[in-house]
């Protein structure tokens, strides 16, 4: 009864979801707290799933099992008080009232979002309402489970209760989505699939490309060129093999003439109709500017760097550009496999011929990168849509309820009444889990959620998500081979991985279209010969978005993209900068730092920050000092630096705990701390508003040049009493040239990188 009673206290500190993604992966997501004990409290909940199906084992066994647990409760209990608050700093919170309503405002936030310590409140009641729902399941055996959730259909592949995570299995419907033991539907054929002269996905795939054209794109640099397109703006078209004809805007687009699977032309006007209601000209019925563009570049099957992605403003119009461009690839390529398997069926007895290979190594020919579970869930419902012809020919997706289920949200659990910007509310929407995969495969007028990697046609997963799959080199369960053959990457939301993980996104990079391990059943005599000769990656086609430019960024798409057809990218320069959306009267000094190269700049940093910069801001009439830091390693590194000088300081960071992060707010709004290290991650994830602030210092530029009037504006939430006392420091470097550009403007960085000195500027709110 011990054990069901921690299990109890345990549970009931978790809200609905928490519980789903801790029997699900052991961890949180970092827009969450708790970093550290995530782990742990996986495990725990683990053992004691485990430990309630042996209750009915022989009492001597259970009288030894209850003296070990209790040891492990007790000290289970003592890491738990570590994450709630204690008394003193509770008391400590209510003394200052000024500070109340804003720790109120935290931990209504983190309540409603699913960290309730003491079920009290709205979300207490639903975690009292879910915890019967996980003490009835602790009374069946996990062979029972396992057997009723197969029976059900239920993926039991990410479940830490059974063991190692292996890919989930649609063992019934197999044989449905076959490419191989399936043929063409003669009213679902392709019209222009054997129309090679215009169709573009024929003159792409079909292209036979020799080993000095390969040896010349390995080997060469690129050339580059520029074009000025209506909606896009600047675009830099660049390729390493002879120049190819030059791509210009189309004005309108007959849908007929995009060469589209027969039914995306009559599917995509309906689908496209909610983004065409702004859209002046009634002559373009199907596309909205931007999305003509950038279909253009798609179709014609070159790479695209599109740095301009507005979750609130054109997201969901990418999103849909690019679902049309990826689903039409699919189904050209399934179109012409089955085709030639109806050929191969009626051809002669004895006769032999090596003109049908259309396919690669693997299956999956699409990989879409995204941040969370419901991008992936708005991709899915796209992509049925679109092959959805009207309301009476319904598509048959398998596996849709449970689709549902996993990767949806429950409206209940959204915070209520928090006050956050507009473009925090449309990254954050939905469901904002970032460990998932999930493969899709498409025959005709079928679609199979969860379909086996090497059965899919499509795999939709985030950074974290395919990284746990491929794996690290040495560990005995890996596998990329599903990665061999695809055609067609895209990553969508690329700057939300540099707050994530960026190391994930490179390791992704460094195992795509390499040759397969395994040969995964498949017919050599069907293989195209690029993939045989390992020139996949050549043919490859990656479509990038992003809300920035950055370094990072723009390194994946030069050093990672072969395309033989060459790459696009959008570089358009920011005029104005958002210093322009500061609204408090506020002196901007920036400081430029000397580094001799790009990887000495981390060092020299540092040093001009101790040296130069910190000592101005020792004394003591400097107090409420911000220090903004992006990387989390220049924060550890400033920390332990200030802990090693003992200068007065608290600091707060993404790994920081609630409680650490109301008293670090209260002792920095008080006075009491000098210093305040603040990380970037910490502001994306949470958007607080630090109230108290006289003195900022940028350590480095902000990722998101919206940060920076962010942060500055935070300064208006002090008393106005004392505005001739604020101060804004930014550090840069000559290599900081894009974040400088997005923050003041190219004009003024010019001038800026041209001159050595030391720049004032003074925004008077009025900007």
């Amino acid at each position: 009864m011990g054990k069901r009673r921690a299990g109890r206290e345990l549970l009931r500190s978790l809200s609905k979801k928490q519980k789903k993604h801790l029997r699900e992966f052991g961890e949180e997501h970092p827009f969450y707290d708790k970093v550290f004990a995530c782990c742990f409290i996986g495990c725990y909940c683990l053992r004691l799933w485990f430990s309630f199906q042996s209750e009915d084992s022989d009492k001597s066994s259970a009288e030894s099992e209850s003296e070990t647990e209790v040891e492990q409760v007790s000290g289970y209990h003592k890491l738990l008080a570590t994450l709630k608050t204690s008394p003193e700093s509770e008391s400590e919170e209510e003394e200052d009232e000024s500070e109340s309503e804003e720790a109120e405002e935290s931990e209504a936030e983190m309540d409603n979002e699913g960290f309730q310590e003491t079920g009290e409140g709205e979300g207490g009641e639903e975690d009292k309402n879910a915890v019967p729902e996980e003490e009835e399941g602790t009374t069946d055996t996990a062979e029972q489970m396992l057997s009723q959730e197969q029976a059900d259909g239920t993926d039991t592949s990410c479940d830490p209760r059974h063991g190692e995570i292996e890919e989930f299995t649609d063992v019934k419907h197999e044989s449905e989505f076959s490419l191989e033991t399936n043929f063409m539907e003669e009213e679902s054929g392709d019209c222009n699939a054997d129309r090679k002269d215009s169709n573009p996905f024929k003159q792409h795939m079909d292209k036979e490309l020799e080993e000095k054209e390969i040896e010349k794109m390995s080997t060469l640099p690129k050339t580059s060129s520029q074009s000025q397109w209506p909606r896009l703006g600047q675009l830099i078209f660049s390729s390493t093999l002879e120049k190819h004809k030059t791509l210009k805007a189309d004005k309108e687009v007959d849908v007929k003439q995009l060469h589209l699977h027969k039914p995306l032309e009559s599917t995509w006007p309906k689908v496209n109709k909610q983004f065409l209601s702004a859209v002046d000209k009634p002559t373009d019925s199907s596309f909205t500017p931007l999305q003509r563009e950038l279909f253009c570049i798609m179709n014609s099957y070159r790479d695209l760097f599109y740095p301009e992605r507005n979750a609130l403003t054109n997201g969901e119009e990418i999103r849909h550009a690019y679902c049309l461009h990826a689903l039409n690839h699919v189904l050209k390529a399934n179109a012409q496999v089955l085709s030639n398997n109806a050929k191969r069926r009626d051809r002669k007895p004895g006769t032999d011929t090596d003109d049908h290979r259309d396919q690669g190594l693997t299956r999956p020919k699409v990989l879409m990168i995204v941040p969370f579970r419901e991008c992936a869930l708005r991709i899915v419902h796209i992509l049925i849509s679109l092959l959805e012809v009207n309301d009476k020919k319904k598509i048959d997706v398998s596996n849709k309820k449970r689709f549902k289920g996993e990767f949806g949200s429950d409206p209940e659990e959204k915070p209520p009444n928090l006050k956050r910007p507009e473009d925090y509310e449309a990254v954050f929407a939905g469901n904002i889990d970032d460990h998932f995969r999930i493969g899709v495969a498409i025959l005709q007028k079928s679609m199979r959620l969860y379909a086996p990697f090497y059965s899919s046609d499509i795999i939709i997963a985030s950074p974290l998500g395919i990284r746990t799959v491929i794996g690290a080199e040495g560990e005995k369960k890996r596998d990329f081979d599903f990665l061999s053959s695809i055609e067609i990457l895209i990553i969508d939301q690329a700057d939300i991985y540099l707050m994530q993980n960026w190391e994930h996104v490179l390791h992704l990079m460094k195992h795509i279209n390499l040759l397969p391990l395994d040969s995964h059943g498949v017919d050599f005599s069907r293989v195209r010969m690029l993939n045989l000769n390992n020139w996949c990656k050549y043919y490859r086609q990656t479509l990038l978005f992003s809300a920035l430019q950055d370094p990072q960024i723009n390194s994946v798409f030069n050093k990672h993209c072969f395309n033989y057809v060459g790459q696009v990218a959008i570089r358009n320069v920011p005029h104005t900068g958002s210093i322009s959306h500061v609204v408090v009267q506020l002196p901007h000094v920036f400081r430029r730092l000397e580094a001799d190269s790009i990887t000495s700049v981390i060092d020299a940093r540092f040093q001009f920050f101790i040296d130069k910069v910190l000592p101005e801001y020792r004394d003591a009439i400097m107090s409420h000092t911000l220090i903004y830091i992006p990387s989390y390693f220049d924060y550890v590194r400033l920390r332990n630096y200030f802990k090693k000088e003992d200068l007065n300081f608290t600091h707060i960071c993404e790994y920081t705990k609630k409680a650490a992060v109301c008293r670090a707010r209260r002792f920095f709004l008080k006075g009491e701390k000098q210093f305040l290290l603040f990380t970037e991650r910490f502001h994306f994830y949470k958007r607080y508003t630090i109230k108290g602030i006289r003195n900022l210092i940028f350590y480095e530029l902000p990722t998101y040049s919206h940060f920076y009037s962010e942060i500055c504006n935070m300064l208006k939430a002090t008393d106005s009493g004392v505005d001739a006392t604020w101060t804004c420091t930014v550090l840069y470097s000559k290599y900081d040239a894009q974040k400088l550009a997005a923050v003041v403007g190219i004009d003024r960085t010019a001038q800026m990188l041209q001159s050595k000195k030391n720049v004032h500027l003074f925004v008077t709110g009025e900007n």
